[in-house]
């Protein structure tokens, strides 16, 4: 009895093979009505207890597609070990020219390596494929809109990982650069294809999406090596704008976090309400002590100038009366003064 069942399932394979033919050739009622009757068939032959045949045909319907098999299968595996092998060969030439190039930054070869890696991957898994029959043609277009699919789906980490692409390329910061972005001063601790993170001057990391640290205004302290750094305060309209610059230069003689080819100067930047506003500028060659160089200077500057007796004003609002009689005619010089029907001494 079981090789009866047998031969009627093998029967139905061939039927589903051959329905499978005929929806494509457009005959689908066909198709579904020969699968019925092998059904059918295969009901009749439970009955009737026919096994022997149905083993019989089993087993050579198993023979003739192993016959089919192994050639393809010998043919897929010459495919994947030659195309492995030149894959390595490819690959350790790529890492070491990557390696030695001083104008690839790490995480762009590390990206680049990872992306010829998924690429010839996906060649080879075509190839090995396409030994066992299978429409590769049709396999990547039904991956094609797969991927579109996901696409729509996952925008947002697609925008993210093409901006993180354009960053290690176009390279506008590299790690351990200094930058400022939406008003937060940090330093650039890693890059990812995802997000950049920056860690603040409290200590805390800052993560951000790489679509964000594109479009948007960013400035990189680092970039260019040398750095100047403004260091502003304010004196009073009294003071003599010379006399305070002299007093502030002399501060950054001898410090040598200074760049030496640049000269500390002193300029007037704004006349105030209040105040003359001036500002120090000196230049370091290390950008990653700007913070430091410019809290020290502020505090420096104060105590200075008033070593040096001159003032540093705060807002306020003076009043100066051009005549001493200005106020002659006013009920502020009476000597006494009549409030609500009360008389008082002013």
């Amino acid at each position: 009895m079981p090789q009866t069942i047998i031969s009627r399932l093998v029967s139905i394979q061939d039927s589903v093979s051959a329905a499978a033919d005929s929806v494509a050739a457009g005959d689908a009622t066909g198709a579904f009505q020969a699968i019925g009757n092998e059904v059918r068939g295969t009901g009749s032959q439970f009955v009737s207890r026919e096994i022997d045949r149905a083993w019989e045909r089993f087993t050579e319907g198993m023979i003739d597609n192993l016959v089919d098999f192994v050639p393809n299968f010998l043919g897929a595996m010459f495919v994947l070990i030659f195309f492995y092998i030149v894959y390595r060969i490819l690959q350790s030439i790529l890492v070491r020219v990557l390696t030695s190039s001083s104008a690839v930054d790490p995480a762009l070869q590390q990206l680049l390596t990872k992306t010829f890696r998924i690429s010839v991957s996906v060649f080879i898994g075509i190839m090995v494929l396409a030994q066992f029959g299978i429409n590769v043609t049709a396999l990547l277009t039904g991956l094609g809109i797969a991927g579109i699919a996901v696409g729509f789906a996952a925008r947002d980490s697609l925008e993210n990982f093409i901006s993180g692409v354009t960053i290690l390329i176009d390279r506008p910061f590299q790690l351990g650069d200094r930058v400022v972005i939406e008003d937060v001063y940090g330093a650039v601790e890693e890059i990812t294809l995802r997000s950049t993170r920056i860690r603040t001057l409290d200590n805390t990391l800052m993560v951000m999406p790489n679509v964000m640290m594109i479009n948007q205004r960013l400035t990189n302290h680092s970039r260019l090596g040398i750095l100047r750094v403004e260091v502003a305060f304010g004196v009073a309209y009294k003071e003599r704008p010379e006399k305070v610059r002299q007093v502030v230069v002399a501060l950054a003689e001898g410090d040598d976090r200074l760049h030496p080819d640049f000269k500390p100067e002193v300029v007037v930047k704004k006349l105030n309400d209040s105040s003359i506003d001036m500002s120090l500028r000196i230049f370091i060659s290390d950008p990653a002590k700007e913070v430091a160089v410019r809290w020290d200077y502020l505090e420096r500057i104060r105590e200075a100038l008033r070593e040096a007796d001159i003032e540093i004003p705060f807002p306020h609002l003076q009043v100066f009366l051009e005549q001493e009689n200005a106020l002659a005619d006013s009920f502020l010089t009476k000597p006494e003064l009549t409030i609500g029907g009360d008389t008082r001494a002013a």
